[in-house]
């Protein structure tokens, strides 16, 4: 097996805290709605992603986020306006998880390429990466944008491949998202699943290589490759 020559993040959900924005918003008005519209919010998302890559078309990753976003507050009976765009503000200016800091220090002083690679658009990611202070401590950023398709189609971990000219086993691949983590399995990469809720393992073939609850132990990995 190759040693690790980099280490590549997905970013919504495992950067960046994807239910921050509509606890914000909604949380003091009713903390079990604010909950049950972020996760609507994402399942929508992500299912939106699914169904356009398996019938061979492709929407901006923001115009699915706002579709998604609507689906979910119409299913709550939320229906105010300023409250939309207030999560939708947030979205774009996202806070990163506590240890996102410390992980990226860390990796400063590893040899690996570090990436993100992510199904959001490159505007949205640029907005992210400049409201957590990311910017500039992540080698690369890979969106799909550029060959219009989502994860968890071959092509999208193709591009971090094909771009540093690497095996797949020599990029460690960290994901808070079980799918992608078996995507990017099925690929060839060697996989993190951050489980960040202690949820079982999906039951799919190529499951993790490691599983852990956040992202503290990657500069282990990193340095015992």
């Amino acid at each position: 097996m190759n040693s690790i020559e980099a280490c590549v993040f997905d970013a919504y959900g495992t950067l960046f805290d994807i239910a921050s924005a509509v606890h914000d918003v909604l949380g003091d008005i009713d903390s079990d709605m604010a909950a049950r519209v972020a996760a609507d919010w994402r399942q929508k998302q992500l299912q939106y992603t699914w169904i356009l890559s398996m019938t061979g078309q492709y929407e901006d990753f923001w115009s699915i986020t706002c579709e998604s976003l609507d689906w979910a507050l119409e299913n709550s009976r939320i229906h105010d306006a300023a409250q939309r765009e207030r999560i939708l503000e947030l979205y774009l200016n996202i806070r990163s998880y506590p240890e996102v800091s410390d992980l990226l220090a860390a990796l400063d002083g590893h040899p690996s390429r570090s990436a993100i690679l992510s199904n959001g658009n490159r505007n949205m990611l640029a907005a992210a990466l400049d409201a957590t202070g990311i910017t500039g401590r992540i080698d690369d950023v890979f969106s799909v944008e550029a060959i219009r398709v989502f994860k968890p189609d071959h092509r999208v971990y193709a591009m971090v491949t094909d771009d540093y000219a690497l095996a797949p086993d020599a990029v460690l691949f960290v994901s808070a998202n079980g799918w992608d983590v078996a995507g990017a399995g099925s690929f060839g990469f060697r996989t993190v699943w951050i489980n960040r809720h202690n949820e079982p393992v999906d039951r799919l073939p190529h499951r993790p290589d490691t599983v852990m609850s956040d992202l503290n132990g990657i500069a282990d990995i990193l340095n015992a490759s």
